[in-house]
């Protein structure tokens, strides 16, 4: 279900976007997943993928293969990976193009600005998944005081996007009435 109404849904539009999108923005979207101890050491799940990283073909005709990444091709949307090859007519020999996402990881050519990225990335995640974050728990409605009652309904407005219609806020203030009133019926 489309949340935001500035972001189109039409396929013509996405794919449009895609195929003319510029080099910085395939360099994102041509990322592969790290091994699964990689994953576990960085705390990272995928990363663009550039030369001299090391995979291995998860999918395809090449499957089971590893070698070092000789290019990543924006312009094809592929990557070229050392020891994959095959013959022309001719003779001579060329690169295998392969789709990043049939790739993983396993060997990261680490400088000072892929460290920062993959820190980056990590604190993100590490900050995605604190439970406790925004959550309130129906004991704090129920034993939060009157007068804090409009400062609990705004952050909830905040930090849920699914209330910020004026119908969900509606359903929200009446849902804290019904228990505000049962809390002072308690009383």
């Amino acid at each position: 279900m489309k949340y935001n109404p500035r972001v189109s849904s039409s396929r013509r539009k996405s794919r449009k976007a895609h195929f003319t999108a510029p080099s910085s923005v395939r360099r994102v979207l041509m990322s592969a997943p790290l091994s699964s101890d990689l994953r576990s050491k960085y705390n990272v799940r995928s990363v663009p993928v550039r030369k001299d990283d090391e995979v291995q073909v998860v999918r395809g005709t090449y499957k089971g293969r590893e070698g070092k990444v000789v290019q990543v091709y924006r312009r094809r949307w592929v990557i070229h990976v050392e020891r994959i090859t095959r013959e022309k007519v001719n003779g001579s020999t060329v690169n295998v193009g392969i789709n990043p996402s049939k790739v993983v990881v396993t060997k990261l050519k680490l400088d000072k600005d892929r460290k920062a990225l993959l820190d980056r990335k990590a604190r993100g995640r590490a900050s995605a998944t604190d439970k406790a974050k925004g959550k309130f728990s129906a004991e704090e409605v129920v034993t939060c005081p009157l007068g804090a009652r409009p400062l609990l309904l705004a952050s909830w407005i905040d930090q849920s996007p699914g209330f910020r219609s004026e119908l969900g806020i509606h359903c929200l203030v009446s849902v804290l009435n019904v228990l505000y009133v049962k809390q002072e019926a308690s009383l």
